[in-house]
C-alpha cells in the first residue's frame, strides 16, 4: 500500500510526490533535515529535534513560516494517515526552488518541506540483541558536523565500506580522535563504569539521544565524561555503543575486527536501552493524560 507524504503543504500518495528540479537540495544539497523515532504511535523527543531544526536553519540562514505547531501536527497527520506504530519520521526542509547559482536566493524564497514515514522494529531489535561491528575510517567529511544537512555522501560511502569488510558501520577519525559514527554518536565505558563521548563542538551532531543518555544517566548515579578518545582507547574499553533517533542505543561489539570486553552486548548499553524506552514510553503516556 502505498504512503501518504507530506510535500510543501499537500498530502499526497509517495508515487505523486515531486519537488522542481531546480530545488537547491537537489542541486547543491542545500537542505537540513531531523528524524523523529515514533512509538506506540507517538513522537519521542519531538522538541528536541525541532529544537535542533531552527538551530541548523539559523546556522545556514534558511528561513521556515511554519511554527513548532504546525511542524508537529504535520508529524502527527503522517503517523496517522499511515497507522504508524512504530519507526520514525523523516522531515528535510531546503532553501527552496531558484535557477542554478550558487549565490544563494533571496531570503523570501519559500522553502520546500517534505515528510514521510518509515515502518521500523525499533523495540525489538535484532542489531540491538546483538550488537554491532564497526571499523574506523578517516573523517572526511565538512567541518560544519553539527548542522544537520543533507550532504551525506560520505557517511553513506563509510557505511558502504564497513559492508564491504564484512562490518555494520564506522565511527569516523580525525586528529587521532574518535568525532562520531556515520549516523550515530559514540560512546565507550572504561573499566571504572565512566560513560566518556565527545565534547559537544562543530565537529560532531549534537545528537538529542545523545543528550537524553545523558541526563538518564546522570539521573542514576553514572558518571559520564565529555572528552575525545582513540580508537585503541575504544578496543580497550569495557563497553561501546551508539546512539541515535533511529537506533536509539545499540552495543558495539567490536572495532576493527577486535572484541570490546567479551564480545558481547555489555551490561551498562543494554541498561541504558532499556531506560530510554521505558523512560520515553512513561512520558507519552503522561502527555497523553495531560
Amino acid at each position: 500500500m502505498s504512503r501518504t507524504v507530506y510535500v510543501n503543504g499537500r498530502y499526497v500518495p509517495e508515487n505523486e510526490a515531486s519537488v522542481s528540479v531546480f530545488d537547491r537540495g537537489f542541486l547543491f544539497a542545500d537542505g537540513i533535515y531531523e528524524v523523529t523515532a515514533v512509538l506506540n504511535g507517538r513522537l519521542v523527543d519531538f522538541e528536541g529535534h525541532v529544537a535542533r531544526l531552527h538551530r541548523s536553519l539559523n546556522e545556514l540562514n534558511m528561513h521556515l513560516s511554519l511554527n513548532d505547531n504546525a511542524l508537529r501536527d504535520i508529524h502527527r497527520q503522517l503517523i496517522d494517515k499511515n497507522g504508524l506504530q512504530e519507526g520514525l519520521v523523516y522531515l528535510q526542509v531546503t532553501r527552496g526552488v531558484a535557477d542554478r547559482d550558487f549565490a544563494y536566493p533571496d531570503a523570501q524564497t519559500p522553502a520546500t518541506l517534505v515528510a514521510f514515514t518509515q515502518q521500523k522494529a525499533i523495540i525489538d531489535s535484532p542489531l540491538a540483541e546483538r550488537g554491532l561491528k564497526v571499523i574506523s575510517l578517516p573523517d572526511m567529511r565538512w567541518g560544519r558536523r553539527d548542522i544537520k544537512t543533507v550532504q551525506l555522501l560520505y557517511p553513506s560511502m563509510a557505511k558502504m565500506e564497513a559492508k564491504k569488510r564484512g562490518a555494520d558501520d564506522a565511527w569516523l577519525v580525525d586528529s587521532g580522535l574518535v568525532t562520531e559514527g556515520s549516523s550515530s554518536n559514540a560512546w565507550i565505558v572504561d573499566h571504572d563504569n565512566t560513560l566518556i563521548t565527545r565534547e559537544l563542538s562543530r565537529s560532531l551532531l549534537h545528537g538529542i539521544t545523545r543528550r537524553t543518555i545523558m541526563q538518564l544517566a546522570q539521573q542514576h548515579d553514572m558518571k559520564v565524561e565529555e572528552r575525545g578518545f582513540t580508537i585503541k582507547e575504544a578496543q580497550n574499553a569495557r563497553e561501546a555503543f551508539m546512539t541515535s533517533a533511529t537506533s536509539l542505543v545499540y552495543p558495539v561489539v567490536s572495532i576493527d575486527q577486535r572484541p570490546i570486553g567479551e564480545g558481547q552486548p555489555g551490561e551498562i548499553a543494554r541498561a541504558l536501552r532499556r531506560l530510554y524506552i521505558e523512560t520515553s514510553l512513561q512520558a507519552l503516556d503522561a502527555q497523553e493524560q495531560t
